[in-house]
């Protein structure tokens, strides 16, 4: 295939020289060295904000060396997986360094996960140690573990490192007893050997696995993406050049960080810049907001839903959120109106970007001293390649498409995925001449810059029209009583297939379904309106905020 033309107009789109076409040189290639870096230059600084504590650089590397020796000891040899089944806590951060300090690679599992999930994901990542909260431990995998052989757990509190109690974000049964499980509270309380740490990694080669992040499943059965170190710190390293990230700010973490997002976007940017992450064990809107009003972070990205959430909470105040210089949000389209709703509520903006976790998380963006360009049908712009990222849009064939025309994302840059773990088919089929076919519809105007229009899976064909469930939405956002929509195809005898919109409202407004479908049929085309709606106090999700749409058909 000829290399594709892609547009960068640089000089028009954006004229701050430090994001200029100059080739993007990261610092590091592996995330050891990264940390090392932090170390080096931040041991006394916080590494982490919990609640009312803070860790060090210094103590995250001391207690990231005893757990790398306790997974010697258990015979961890070099590339052999250790899973992580928790919340957005300490522990996450120090055992991910651990594993990468003993040469294994961790292996991410949503916390949301119930017993067949966990049980399909330590099987397919053949993994040899878990590492999980109590109340994960007593009321999921003491079930799954006794078929399972072959896998140590190791339990830990959310209350570990936390000097107080938050009851909006812990459950009553973390600190239960776990019969059968080893302590990683006595792994970190053991002191150091001398001359212990010459036998652990301070650094990995690039293109070995750090991670397995499995994908969200919302439209088939998760597949764990292989994660290199070199994606992860230079997708970080481009995340904190690209958003302009000053060194020493706090990174407020909302995105839970067994999600790409929240692992590269709270954890790794905050080595690059020597800064702390703020976590908060769950995403709860309130606390995220008193620990942004106490800790004054600068930075933050997440999904759209969690900003809703903000916005729509009447105990949180603008001025908690003050601190924030960088706000960037993804994961999903992003209504303008939404946005607008957000900047109104709060007086800060909000810029996009677009990645999935097959790129690491960053692959588009829009720069941090621009407003988000917005089309002709309302939609949120996801932003321009990243450094030494390319980006096109092809055709069913994998042909170029001039600009207008809509067909599926592609992508190629450093931080692209060399693959799924042990799915050498699904492997091959997710590349196209070297480019990520991300199965995202969307297009790229004229000035280059990208829109996303949705996932290809979602398209709906009513009567033979194609239907694109958000167009739909951003209609259905511009309502005044509308918090969250969600837009799916269902059968239908006569069209094939209808419209059918599930919506939850804002406290206090009230709407009837016929009301919306009426609000809409004045808006849209005939055959695009939603025939069905259903109001509905909550959307299904992700733990990410992603709307769970295959449990809407």
């Amino acid at each position: 295939m000829p290399e594709p033309h892609i547009i960068r107009p640089w000089s028009s789109i954006m004229p701050v020289p430090a994001h200029g076409p100059k080739p993007f040189r990261a610092r590091f290639t592996d995330v050891l060295s990264l940390f090392r870096y932090a170390v080096r230059n931040a041991a006394h600084k916080p590494a982490i904000y919990y609640f009312d504590r803070s860790m060090s650089y210094a103590e995250l590397d001391e207690y990231a060396n005893k757990f790398a020796l306790e997974l010697l000891r258990l015979g961890v040899q070099k590339g052999d997986r250790v899973a992580l089944y928790m919340q957005s806590i300490p522990q996450f951060i120090i055992c991910s360094l651990g594993i990468w300090k003993a040469g294994a690679v961790g292996v991410t599992i949503n916390p949301m996960n119930r017993a067949r999930e966990l049980k399909l994901l330590l099987q397919d990542s053949k993994s040899r140690v878990v590492v999980l909260q109590n109340g994960l431990y007593n009321g999921v995998a003491r079930h799954v573990l006794p078929e399972l052989p072959g896998v140590v757990p190791i339990v830990t509190s959310a209350r570990e490192f936390q000097g107080r109690n938050d009851s909006r974000v812990m459950n009553a049964d973390d600190d239960a007893p776990c019969d059968g499980a080893m302590s990683l509270s006595d792994a970190l309380g053991r002191d150091l050997p001398d001359g212990c740490i010459s036998c652990l990694q301070d650094s990995a080669q690039p293109d070995a696995a750090a991670m397995l992040v499995y994908t969200s499943g919302t439209t088939g059965a998760p597949k764990g993406a292989i994660v290199t170190h070199a994606n992860m710190a230079i997708d970080a390293e481009i995340f904190r050049e690209w958003a302009g990230v000053n060194d020493g700010c706090a990174i407020l973490g909302i995105a839970p960080l067994f999600h790409i997002t929240g692992l590269i976007g709270h954890v790794i940017i905050s080595f690059a810049c020597l800064a702390a992450a703020i976590l908060s064990c769950r995403f709860h809107a309130e606390v995220v907001a008193e620990a942004a009003d106490k800790h004054k972070p600068e930075f933050v990205v997440g999904a759209i839903t969690a900003f809703i959430a903000l916005m729509n909470n009447d105990n949180v105040s603008a001025s908690q959120l003050q601190s924030l210089k960088r706000i960037y949000t993804g994961g999903a389209p992003v209504p303008a109106a939404v946005a607008a709703q957000f900047e109104g509520r709060f007086g800060l903006p909000m810029r996009n970007c677009y990645g999935l976790t097959e790129s690491t998380a960053l692959a588009l963006a829009v720069p941090p001293a621009m407003a988000t360009p917005v089309d002709a049908d309302g939609a949120f712009s996801v932003g321009i390649p990243v450094f030494d990222t390319d980006a096109y849009i092809a055709d069913d064939d994998g042909s170029v498409l001039p600009p207008g025309e809509i067909g599926e994302i592609m992508l190629r840059g450093p931080q692209i995925v060399p693959g799924y773990w042990d799915k050498p088919g699904h492997s091959e089929a997710a590349f196209r001449d070297g480019y990520l076919r991300t199965g995202d519809v969307g297009y790229m105007d004229a000035q280059g810059w990208f829109f996303l229009v949705d996932r290809k899976k979602d398209m709906i064909n009513a009567s033979g029209y194609k239907v694109w469930p958000k167009e739909v939405e951003d209609v259905i956002y511009s309502h005044p009583a509308v918090r969250e929509a969600a837009v799916v195809g269902v059968p239908d005898t006569y069209r094939g297939e209808t419209v059918k919109a599930v919506v939850s409202l804002k406290p206090g407004y009230g709407l009837k379904g016929t009301d919306l479908i009426l609000f809409c049929k004045e808006r849209l085309a005939a055959y695009k309106y939603p025939r069905i709606v259903e109001i509905v106090d909550e959307l299904p999700k992700t733990a990410t905020g992603k709307i769970l749409r295959r449990f809407l058909r």
